[in-house]
């Protein structure tokens, strides 16, 4: 059975050579892999070239192509009836394509296999930023999961029957993929040992804008209508229902929010926080609690708002454009 492993990169120069060692090390190694470059600007296309000689590479090319098109051109390419998908900047687990693969061959083989990732943390904010928004592998219903194709395989004829990737997303196009797949053959199989280890971002300022784009990928895609309108009704309505209760009536109404927002917002990321912070020193575990407050919160701010950015361009684009009809 031929497997094509297929990954999207753009000025990847710092982190290509880690998902490369880790394809070179693969127990199940793949048959050909085929990274579509969408324009680097630094060294990511001459490092890719330089592993040729420890792997079946095509190197694509192509300035300009958003990550729908690079997939989408990177499995066109592929020759094999099996596609790995995962990303630059991870690392795969040595048995990452050997658990995936498997559920193919198996006696009723699955068309689309779920793998998992899990954040690879060396700081406290890291750690803050890991429990924040990642889910642990207890969180995971395999029935409703839906994948990250940093980690997925699938076969080349169910991406042919959903037409790929949404080529008019530039964020959360995974996602759109994911929903159209189930649409035909769900339920997915789920390899929890098919794990991608990958960092998280290192910053406020790069996790205000990476949350920000995904916030408004959901506005252009329609998506979480019901998560985005309780995320504004809490901080637009009840948050200042509850300072005026406070202020005119009782401390204890104060109390009494701080308790119920505080629970709501921080009871998931503190207890995945505490699952995995053993490594942790005490200060640093100080310091992950701090951060996950204030994480949490930025993240809030920057999908309230992304999404109405996202939906402004929806409603613009809503007459000319019947791919964002895609619920159809």
């Amino acid at each position: 059975m031929k497997v094509s492993v297929i990954a999207t990169v753009l000025n990847e120069g710092a982190s290509i050579k880690q998902l490369l060692d880790s394809l070179v090390a693969q127990n199940r190694q793949p048959d050909e892999v085929v990274i579509v470059d969408g324009g680097s600007t630094d060294d990511t296309r001459s490092i890719i070239e330089s592993y040729r000689p420890k792997l079946p590479l095509r190197l694509i090319c192509s300035p300009g192509a958003n990550i729908s098109q690079g997939r989408n051109m990177a499995i066109a390419a592929a020759t094999g009836p099996i596609i790995a998908s995962t990303d630059a900047g991870v690392v795969l687990d040595p048995d990452w394509l050997a658990e995936l693969v498997k559920y193919f061959a198996s006696p009723a083989p699955s068309q689309v296999v779920s793998g998992f990732f899990v954040p690879r943390t060396e700081t406290a904010f890291e750690a803050a930023m890991g429990a924040t928004v990642l889910p642990l592998l207890s969180d995971i219903n395999p029935q409703t999961f839906l994948p990250s194709s940093r980690s997925i395989a699938f076969t080349k004829q169910a991406w042919q029957a959903v037409k790929g990737y949404p080529e008019w997303l530039d964020f959360c196009e995974d996602l759109i993929f994911d929903f159209n797949l189930k649409a035909y053959y769900a339920p997915f199989a789920f390899a929890s040992k098919a794990i991608v280890y990958f960092k998280p971002r290192g910053n406020l300022s790069a996790f205000f804008k990476q949350y920000y784009q995904y916030a408004r990928g959901d506005g252009k895609a329609d998506l979480w209508r019901k998560r985005h309108a309780i995320r504004y009704l809490t901080y637009l309505a009840a948050l200042p229902l509850f300072i005026l209760l406070t202020l005119l009536v009782s401390p204890w109404w104060g109390v009494l929010g701080a308790f119920g927002g505080g629970l709501g917002l921080l009871y998931t990321p503190y207890r995945r926080l505490v699952a995995g912070w053993g490594k942790l020193t005490f200060r640093q575990k100080l310091e992950a609690v701090f951060w996950t407050l204030v994480i949490r919160l930025t993240g809030d701010v920057a999908k309230m708002v992304g999404y109405p950015i996202g939906w402004r361009w929806r409603l613009r684009h809503l007459k000319q454009d019947p791919r964002l009809h895609w619920r159809q």
